[in-house]
């Protein structure tokens, strides 16, 4: 008996002095201190930064994602007990929330009227703190915008502070607000609570600047920002990876393709892990390690034993010629090349090879590390398929991918893992993906978008992923969508327009969206995939620099004619370009955006963005709402008599006329005016009077309308899809006869 009151007194004791640690380190009063440490030690919360949100100047308005019914408990013990906090009906009235219910000066039942009320705007007036529970649903329909509109008019009239706040992991506790098939639950999931600096609605509209003007989505897009900026940070990819593998469930099939089947979480980590002990065996610490591979299993295994041995992967683009595959051996300093000898013959890629080993790379060949695997790797991977070979750095070098060389050579960008995992991150912030989702890839991952949307987003979201080995099978993938029924799909217009034009009406039916990069999206490929498959195109803009999202279509944020509004922490400037009235050069920089550039010139040297502020050559303008459009890039622009020409812009123009056929629109040498603009179509029906005609009705000036048309069978294209426009234009020059004044 004496024993159990020492045991009890010790135990009060040992709570007593954990409250009050908890009142000294986060600035609790005690009663919040009281209910806070158990919460704190069933959950492991990691609660550094909610010191910024509790030492926020009032007026504050704190905006909570509210994603579990825990949510209100954590912040009404850890908000100052000041706070006004703004509850839904249902949240309000759990029981489970009664023991924090006397720390909440008052809880408001409808939460629409309130917003609504002006007594909201007196207590910030007052110098008082408001804490409001957004819905958790990153494309948030009209109703549940509406909110966001409310609490951005309640804090620009009572001049507040806006503190956003993310609890990462919260959409898998057991009482999740959220689906379970698109948030597994995790009875002791481990929570972190995020903040970022407070700042008012003015101030966060004029740190947007000419990207958005609106207060109801500059709010929106703090509330992503914070979202984003939470998950798997300070990470590297392998790491990421495992921390998905532990919420989703090892067990949970993520990757496949059609020769190897399927892999779970477990086992392609336990493969990666063999494949880490290879690497670190024949290569340095930090080497960038060549990659050679087909969308396959082999290429998710290879990426992820590179990074858990502390390599860098290189993707090599094998459709981009053995002399650009030369130039990109030699500028990354790649010594060896993991590759397949089976794919090797089977593509007929031997010329890459042998330009491979020009430029001073050796082969390792994924047949034989198969080979090699022995039951002693099998029982080591069984048992450590969790722990990286190689100590993990989330800022070091994890890819080094080439530009495509549409516009001239190619040159290789440095990202980190933490460019890589932002960039995932922001994307999911914006399009509502999960578990529940199926996803085709059938861009090549040697690509940026294809290697981001197709591989890294659903590894970190638990996306199951089938990887088809080639875009250019136009009648196959109609075949495969229709028999295994995936709901989202990433292209370019290109391949879309090929895979409509062979598919069935139901083959894709089953998509839920797909997003189009790479290339403008054509009205006519949008028409043709809403009427036959009923599927919404979602239009986006990236670049390998940005790892590659900038900008993204949602179902909230939807407009035809731009490519949708920029992602969550990406900012922006604009610089003038001459002759150009409505808009500028555009310059980003953000968690997404390379490290720096390697150049031929200096082999294997970082060469770092100044200021962190990359030029991506691209010549855009914003609408007040923040909606991105593409006016062309800075080297598609001509000037011609002394007037700058987008030859994207009267692309569209051809492509309005002849909606179902492929154009190029590339300058050439002119000996009177500098230059002139020529079309290249397959169009054969094309006629140079009624594109002077259309271009007249257009208000596009006569001198910018091409005199030239150049018919042909096939638009050169480059194997991610985009129109090769070197090769176009070459075309069009020897069609011409201007090779001597090219």
């Amino acid at each position: 008996m004496i024993l159990t009151g020492i045991v009890l007194g010790l135990l009060v004791a040992a709570y007593l002095a954990g409250s009050i640690a908890l009142m000294i380190g986060l600035g609790l009063s005690f009663r919040q201190a009281l209910l806070y440490l158990p919460l704190k030690l069933v959950y492991r919360i990691d609660d550094r930064r909610i010191r910024l949100a509790r030492q926020a100047e009032t007026p504050v308005i704190y905006v909570i994602t509210h994603q579990s019914r825990l949510d209100p408990a954590l912040m009404l013990s850890l908000l100052p007990d000041d706070t006004l906090h703004i509850l839904d009906a249902q949240s309000a009235k759990a029981m489970w929330l009664e023991p924090w219910r006397e720390l909440a000066r008052t809880i408001a039942f409808n939460a629409e009227h309130v917003f609504v009320s002006r007594r909201l705007v007196r207590v910030l007036k007052r110098k008082g703190r408001i804490a409001v529970y957004l819905p958790e649903n990153v494309e948030p329909d009209t109703r549940a915008f509406r909110l966001y509109r409310a609490v951005s008019r309640i804090a620009l009239q009572g001049d507040a502070r806006i503190v956003p706040i993310f609890i990462d992991g919260a959409r898998h506790l057991p009482f999740s607000l959220v689906d379970e098939d698109n948030a597994p639950r995790r009875p002791l999931q481990r929570l972190r609570v995020g903040t970022l600096e407070p700042l008012t609605v003015n101030e966060l509209t004029a740190r947007a600047g000419a990207a958005n003007t609106t207060a109801s989505n500059v709010l929106f897009d703090r509330v992503a920002e914070a979202r984003s900026g939470m998950s798997f940070s300070r990470q590297s990819l392998f790491q990421a990876v495992r921390r998905a593998a532990r919420r989703f469930g090892a067990d949970r099939q993520i990757v496949e393709d059609a020769i190897s089947g399927t892999l779970t979480y477990r086992q392609l980590l336990m493969a990666a892990r063999i494949f880490a002990g290879r690497f670190a065996r024949m290569t340095a610490p930090g080497e960038a390690v060549g990659v050679l591979l087909p969308n396959s299993n082999g290429i998710a295994i290879s990426l992820l034993g590179l990074m858990s041995a502390g390599r860098t992967a290189a993707m090599i683009n094998y459709t981009a010629g053995p002399a650009n595959v030369t130039s990109a051996i030699r500028t990354a300093l790649i010594r060896t090349i993991v590759s397949s000898r089976a794919f090797i013959d089977k593509a007929g890629l031997e010329d890459i090879v042998e330009a491979a080993k020009a430029g001073g790379a050796r082969f390792v060949w994924a047949e034989d590390i198969r080979d090699g695997i022995g039951n002693f790797d099998r029982l080591v991977a069984a048992l450590c398929w969790q722990s990286p070979v190689s100590a993990q750095d989330p800022a070091a070098p994890a890819l080094i991918m080439f530009t495509s060389g549409s516009e001239g050579a190619p040159k290789a960008v440095v990202l980190s893992h933490q460019n890589l995992i932002a960039n995932a991150m922001q994307v999911e912030a914006r399009l509502a993906v999960g578990p529940r989702d199926f996803l085709m890839n059938v861009l090549p991952v040697f690509h940026s978008f294809g290697l981001l949307g197709g591989l890294i987003l659903p590894l970190l979201t638990g996306v199951r992923t089938l990887l088809y080995p080639s875009p250019l099978h136009y009648k196959q993938i109609p075949q495969v969508a229709a028999k295994r029924r995936p709901t989202i799909l990433f292209s370019t217009d290109t391949f879309l327009s090929a895979y409509a034009k062979a598919a069935g009406d139901d083959d894709f039916s089953s998509l839920r969206f797909a997003v189009a990069g790479a290339e403008p999206l054509r009205a006519e490929t949008r028409r043709v995939w809403k009427e036959r498959f009923d599927t919404r195109l979602l239009e986006g803009f990236g670049l390998t620099e940005a790892a590659p999202v900038v900008a993204v279509s949602t179902a909230t944020h939807n407009r035809e004619g731009s490519v949708g509004r920029l992602l969550p922490g990406v900012r922006v400037r604009l610089e003038p370009v001459d002759g150009i009235a409505d808009g500028g050069r555009l310059w980003i920089r953000g968690p997404n955006v390379m490290m720096g550039y390697m150049s031929a010139d200096k082999p294997g040297m970082l060469q770092q963005l100044p200021e962190a502020w990359h030029d991506t050559g691209d010549i855009v303008s914003f609408d007040r709402e923040g909606f991105v459009v593409i006016r062309g890039r800075a080297k598609r622009f001509a000037k011609i008599a002394g007037e700058m020409v987008s030859l994207g812009a009267i692309e569209m123009l051809v492509q309005s006329l002849w909606p179902e056929h492929r154009h190029a629109v590339v300058a050439v040498p002119d000996k009177r005016r500098g230059e002139r603009i020529v079309l290249v179509t397959t169009a054969a029906e094309a006629d140079a009077a009624e594109l002077r005609r259309a271009g007249k009705e257009a208000g596009i000036a006569e001198l910018a309308v091409p005199q030239d048309i150049v018919k042909v069978d096939e638009i050169p294209i480059l194997g991610t899809g985009k129109i090769d426009y070197p090769t176009t234009r070459k075309l069009a020059i020897d069609r011409l006869g201007l090779a001597a004044a090219a």
